[in-house]
Protein backbone atom coordinates (compact mmCIF):
# COMPACT_ATOMS: atom_id res chain seq x y z
CA UNK A 1 0.00 0.00 0.00
CA UNK A 2 3.05 2.13 1.35
CA UNK A 3 4.29 1.91 -2.61
CA UNK A 4 1.41 2.55 -4.26
CA UNK A 5 0.13 6.29 -2.20
CA UNK A 6 3.86 7.07 -3.08
CA UNK A 7 3.26 6.26 -6.98
CA UNK A 8 -0.17 8.32 -6.75
CA UNK A 9 0.24 11.26 -4.32
CA UNK A 10 4.03 11.79 -5.05
CA UNK A 11 4.24 13.69 -8.20
CA UNK A 12 1.16 15.67 -7.02
CA UNK A 13 3.16 16.72 -4.12
CA UNK A 14 6.17 17.36 -6.37
CA UNK A 15 4.31 19.26 -8.58
CA UNK A 16 2.92 21.36 -6.03
CA UNK A 17 6.21 21.45 -4.45
CA UNK A 18 7.52 23.45 -7.68
CA UNK A 19 4.59 25.40 -8.15
CA UNK A 20 5.50 27.15 -4.76
CA UNK A 21 8.54 27.69 -5.52
CA UNK A 22 8.24 29.43 -8.96
CA UNK A 23 5.03 31.48 -7.76
CA UNK A 24 7.06 34.24 -5.91
CA UNK A 25 10.55 36.36 -6.94
CA UNK A 26 13.85 34.41 -6.43
CA UNK A 27 17.21 35.66 -6.14
CA UNK A 28 18.11 31.97 -6.90
CA UNK A 29 17.24 29.44 -9.61
CA UNK A 30 14.52 26.83 -8.41
CA UNK A 31 16.51 24.02 -7.35
CA UNK A 32 19.43 25.56 -5.59
CA UNK A 33 19.88 25.94 -1.87
CA UNK A 34 19.44 23.79 0.79
CA UNK A 35 18.19 20.52 0.12
CA UNK A 36 15.16 18.84 1.98
CA UNK A 37 16.42 16.43 4.93
CA UNK A 38 12.80 15.23 5.44
CA UNK A 39 12.08 13.38 2.14
CA UNK A 40 8.71 12.41 0.23
CA UNK A 41 8.57 8.93 1.36
CA UNK A 42 9.49 10.19 4.77
CA UNK A 43 6.76 12.69 4.90
CA UNK A 44 4.26 10.13 3.97
CA UNK A 45 4.78 7.76 6.58
CA UNK A 46 4.87 10.46 9.30
CA UNK A 47 1.45 11.76 8.42
CA UNK A 48 0.42 8.05 8.41
CA UNK A 49 2.16 7.39 11.76
CA UNK A 50 0.31 10.56 13.25
CA UNK A 51 -3.18 9.62 11.54
CA UNK A 52 -3.11 6.21 12.60
CA UNK A 53 -1.25 6.93 16.06
CA UNK A 54 -1.66 9.84 17.02
CA UNK A 55 2.05 10.46 17.72
CA UNK A 56 2.87 14.37 18.33
CA UNK A 57 4.75 16.08 16.18
CA UNK A 58 7.48 16.62 18.51
CA UNK A 59 7.77 12.34 18.82
CA UNK A 60 7.70 12.36 14.96
CA UNK A 61 10.36 15.25 14.56
CA UNK A 62 12.74 13.09 17.16
CA UNK A 63 12.44 10.18 15.47
CA UNK A 64 13.06 11.43 11.49
CA UNK A 65 15.85 13.42 12.90
CA UNK A 66 14.62 16.46 11.87
CA UNK A 67 12.45 19.99 12.94
CA UNK A 68 8.81 20.19 14.59
CA UNK A 69 8.00 22.38 12.36
CA UNK A 70 9.44 20.11 9.25
CA UNK A 71 7.20 17.83 10.43
CA UNK A 72 4.22 20.05 11.44
CA UNK A 73 5.05 21.64 7.45
CA UNK A 74 5.19 17.84 5.76
CA UNK A 75 1.39 17.00 7.28
CA UNK A 76 0.11 20.08 6.15
CA UNK A 77 1.30 19.70 2.93
CA UNK A 78 0.43 15.60 2.75
CA UNK A 79 -3.02 15.38 4.75
CA UNK A 80 -4.82 17.29 2.03
CA UNK A 81 -3.74 14.74 -0.81
CA UNK A 82 -4.79 12.15 1.32
CA UNK A 83 -8.02 13.57 1.69
CA UNK A 84 -8.51 14.44 -2.08
CA UNK A 85 -8.20 10.91 -3.14
CA UNK A 86 -11.66 9.98 -2.10
CA UNK A 87 -13.06 6.22 -1.74
CA UNK A 88 -11.56 3.09 -3.39
CA UNK A 89 -14.60 0.76 -3.89
CA UNK A 90 -12.59 -1.28 -6.50
CA UNK A 91 -8.87 -1.24 -8.31
CA UNK A 92 -10.75 0.66 -10.58
CA UNK A 93 -13.64 2.68 -9.23
CA UNK A 94 -13.06 6.00 -6.86
CA UNK A 95 -16.07 8.02 -5.15
CA UNK A 96 -15.25 11.13 -4.26
CA UNK A 97 -19.06 13.13 -4.75
CA UNK A 98 -22.27 11.64 -2.96
CA UNK A 99 -23.50 11.68 -6.26
CA UNK A 100 -20.77 9.73 -7.22
CA UNK A 101 -21.77 7.54 -4.44
CA UNK A 102 -25.52 6.90 -5.55
CA UNK A 103 -24.97 6.56 -8.64
CA UNK A 104 -22.33 3.55 -7.40
CA UNK A 105 -25.52 1.81 -5.29
CA UNK A 106 -27.72 1.93 -8.18
CA UNK A 107 -25.28 0.52 -10.68
CA UNK A 108 -23.92 -2.63 -8.48
CA UNK A 109 -27.69 -3.34 -6.86
CA UNK A 110 -26.34 -2.49 -2.87
CA UNK A 111 -27.98 -0.96 -0.42
CA UNK A 112 -26.46 2.08 1.57
CA UNK A 113 -26.11 2.38 5.07
CA UNK A 114 -25.78 6.21 6.41
CA UNK A 115 -25.03 7.19 9.71
CA UNK A 116 -23.70 10.50 11.74
CA UNK A 117 -20.45 9.95 13.86
CA UNK A 118 -19.16 12.80 16.21
CA UNK A 119 -15.36 13.47 16.76
CA UNK A 120 -14.39 15.17 19.83
CA UNK A 121 -12.78 18.18 19.56
CA UNK A 122 -10.92 21.32 22.06
CA UNK A 123 -13.64 23.80 23.27
CA UNK A 124 -13.32 26.76 21.37
CA UNK A 125 -11.86 30.11 23.41
CA UNK A 126 -13.86 32.32 25.59
CA UNK A 127 -15.52 35.13 23.46
CA UNK A 128 -15.52 33.45 20.36
CA UNK A 129 -18.91 34.04 18.10
CA UNK A 130 -19.67 30.60 17.24
CA UNK A 131 -18.11 28.56 20.49
CA UNK A 132 -21.73 27.30 21.05
CA UNK A 133 -21.88 25.69 17.46
CA UNK A 134 -19.53 22.92 18.35
CA UNK A 135 -21.69 21.48 21.45
CA UNK A 136 -23.22 18.34 20.96
CA UNK A 137 -26.70 17.61 22.10
CA UNK A 138 -26.46 14.27 22.48
CA UNK A 139 -23.04 13.86 23.63
CA UNK A 140 -23.00 17.37 25.70
CA UNK A 141 -19.29 17.83 24.05
CA UNK A 142 -17.32 20.24 21.73
CA UNK A 143 -17.31 17.62 18.90
CA UNK A 144 -17.65 17.72 14.71
CA UNK A 145 -20.07 15.56 13.16
CA UNK A 146 -19.45 13.82 9.54
CA UNK A 147 -21.95 11.76 7.65
CA UNK A 148 -20.55 8.00 6.34
CA UNK A 149 -22.03 6.08 3.95
CA UNK A 150 -21.36 2.30 3.65
CA UNK A 151 -22.83 -0.60 1.43
CA UNK A 152 -24.03 -3.35 2.92
CA UNK A 153 -21.33 -5.56 3.83
CA UNK A 154 -20.04 -2.15 5.72
CA UNK A 155 -17.38 -0.57 3.54
CA UNK A 156 -16.86 2.67 3.24
CA UNK A 157 -17.80 4.37 0.58
CA UNK A 158 -18.77 7.80 1.52
CA UNK A 159 -17.72 10.86 4.06
CA UNK A 160 -18.52 13.75 4.24
CA UNK A 161 -16.89 17.09 4.82
CA UNK A 162 -17.03 18.08 9.18
CA UNK A 163 -19.47 20.04 10.50
CA UNK A 164 -20.08 21.56 14.06
CA UNK A 165 -21.85 18.88 16.18
CA UNK A 166 -24.61 21.21 16.64
CA UNK A 167 -25.73 20.38 13.46
CA UNK A 168 -28.57 17.26 13.14
CA UNK A 169 -28.28 14.27 11.46
CA UNK A 170 -31.38 15.10 9.45
CA UNK A 171 -30.28 18.64 8.78
CA UNK A 172 -26.44 17.49 7.52
CA UNK A 173 -28.05 14.95 5.01
CA UNK A 174 -30.18 17.81 3.53
CA UNK A 175 -27.79 20.24 3.43
CA UNK A 176 -25.30 17.48 1.29
CA UNK A 177 -27.96 17.42 -0.89
CA UNK A 178 -29.10 13.58 -0.04
CA UNK A 179 -32.70 14.45 -0.72
CA UNK A 180 -32.41 16.01 -3.64
CA UNK A 181 -30.05 12.95 -5.42
CA UNK A 182 -32.21 10.57 -4.14
CA UNK A 183 -35.79 12.06 -4.84
CA UNK A 184 -34.80 12.97 -8.31
CA UNK A 185 -32.14 9.69 -9.06
CA UNK A 186 -32.30 6.09 -9.21
CA UNK A 187 -34.22 3.91 -6.71
CA UNK A 188 -31.78 3.15 -4.32
CA UNK A 189 -32.21 2.12 -0.99
CA UNK A 190 -31.05 3.76 1.89
CA UNK A 191 -31.30 2.51 5.65
CA UNK A 192 -30.78 5.41 8.16
CA UNK A 193 -31.65 4.96 12.11
CA UNK A 194 -34.32 7.40 13.45
CA UNK A 195 -32.33 10.45 13.51
CA UNK A 196 -33.01 10.40 9.56
CA UNK A 197 -36.81 9.85 10.38
CA UNK A 198 -39.17 12.29 7.75
CA UNK A 199 -36.32 11.45 4.76
CA UNK A 200 -38.48 8.66 3.81
CA UNK A 201 -41.45 10.58 2.66
CA UNK A 202 -39.37 13.09 1.33
CA UNK A 203 -37.33 10.65 -0.96
CA UNK A 204 -40.21 8.88 -2.11
CA UNK A 205 -39.86 5.63 0.45
CA UNK A 206 -35.69 5.24 -0.45
CA UNK A 207 -34.93 6.23 2.88
CA UNK A 208 -35.69 3.45 4.92
CA UNK A 209 -35.87 4.35 8.95
CA UNK A 210 -37.53 2.23 11.81
CA UNK A 211 -40.80 1.72 12.01
CA UNK A 212 -43.02 4.03 14.26
CA UNK A 213 -44.98 3.36 17.34
CA UNK A 214 -48.46 3.77 16.74
CA UNK A 215 -49.57 3.00 20.24
CA UNK A 216 -47.80 5.47 22.70
CA UNK A 217 -49.45 4.31 25.88
CA UNK A 218 -51.41 0.77 26.68
CA UNK A 219 -50.37 -0.70 23.28
CA UNK A 220 -51.67 -4.67 22.53
CA UNK A 221 -49.18 -7.66 23.20
CA UNK A 222 -49.70 -8.70 19.09
CA UNK A 223 -48.53 -5.28 18.43
CA UNK A 224 -45.38 -4.89 20.59
CA UNK A 225 -44.30 -8.17 19.04
CA UNK A 226 -44.39 -7.05 15.81
CA UNK A 227 -43.04 -3.38 16.17
CA UNK A 228 -39.96 -4.99 18.30
CA UNK A 229 -39.82 -7.45 15.21
CA UNK A 230 -39.43 -4.99 12.95
CA UNK A 231 -37.12 -2.85 14.81
CA UNK A 232 -34.85 -6.15 15.42
CA UNK A 233 -35.07 -6.48 11.31
CA UNK A 234 -34.17 -3.01 10.76
CA UNK A 235 -31.37 -2.88 13.18
CA UNK A 236 -29.83 -6.08 12.20
CA UNK A 237 -29.69 -4.55 8.41
CA UNK A 238 -28.46 -1.04 9.48
CA UNK A 239 -25.59 -1.99 12.08
CA UNK A 240 -23.13 -2.36 9.37
CA UNK A 241 -22.77 1.04 9.49
CA UNK A 242 -21.64 0.99 13.58
CA UNK A 243 -18.65 -1.53 12.40
CA UNK A 244 -17.22 1.11 9.09
CA UNK A 245 -17.15 3.69 11.91
CA UNK A 246 -16.21 1.81 14.32
CA UNK A 247 -12.97 1.12 11.91
CA UNK A 248 -12.47 4.68 11.28
CA UNK A 249 -12.44 5.38 14.80
CA UNK A 250 -9.86 2.70 15.38
CA UNK A 251 -7.56 5.33 13.47
CA UNK A 252 -6.58 7.79 16.74
CA UNK A 253 -6.73 10.90 14.91
CA UNK A 254 -10.83 10.78 14.99
CA UNK A 255 -10.80 8.84 18.41
CA UNK A 256 -10.22 12.13 19.84
CA UNK A 257 -8.60 15.51 18.08
CA UNK A 258 -6.07 18.17 19.78
CA UNK A 259 -5.38 20.19 17.07
CA UNK A 260 -7.32 22.63 14.95
CA UNK A 261 -10.87 21.76 14.20
CA UNK A 262 -10.37 23.68 10.39
CA UNK A 263 -8.43 20.32 9.70
CA UNK A 264 -11.18 17.66 10.58
CA UNK A 265 -12.50 18.01 7.44
CA UNK A 266 -8.81 16.73 5.62
CA UNK A 267 -8.29 14.46 8.17
CA UNK A 268 -11.88 12.66 8.47
CA UNK A 269 -12.05 12.15 4.68
CA UNK A 270 -7.79 11.37 4.25
CA UNK A 271 -8.80 8.50 7.12
CA UNK A 272 -12.16 7.22 5.00
CA UNK A 273 -10.10 6.85 1.47
CA UNK A 274 -7.17 5.00 3.59
CA UNK A 275 -9.65 2.55 5.28
CA UNK A 276 -11.78 2.23 1.73
CA UNK A 277 -7.91 1.33 -0.05
CA UNK A 278 -7.01 -1.19 2.64
CA UNK A 279 -10.78 -2.92 2.58
CA UNK A 280 -10.83 -3.14 -1.29
CA UNK A 281 -7.31 -4.68 -1.32
CA UNK A 282 -8.55 -7.08 1.31
CA UNK A 283 -11.81 -7.93 -0.84
CA UNK A 284 -9.69 -8.27 -3.44
CA UNK A 285 -7.28 -10.54 -1.85
CA UNK A 286 -10.15 -13.29 -0.35
CA UNK A 287 -11.30 -13.14 -4.45
CA UNK A 288 -8.64 -14.22 -5.44
CA UNK A 289 -7.95 -17.26 -2.74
Amino acid sequence: MIAELVAEIGPLWHERHQAGLASRPRRRAVGAGAKHKLVFVDRLLATLVHLRHGATHDVLACWFGVDRSTITRAIGEIRPLLAMRGCIVAPDVRLRTLAEVIDHLDASGQTGIIDGTEIRVRRPAAGRKDREKFISGKNKQNAVKSMVITDADGRVVFCSPAEPASCADITQARQLGLVKLLANGPAVEVLADAGYQGLGAQTGGRVVTPPHRKFKKNAPDWYEEMHERQRKAHSSRRIRVEHGIAHLKNWRALARHHGRREHMTDIVQAVAGLLSHQQTAMLSGDQRK
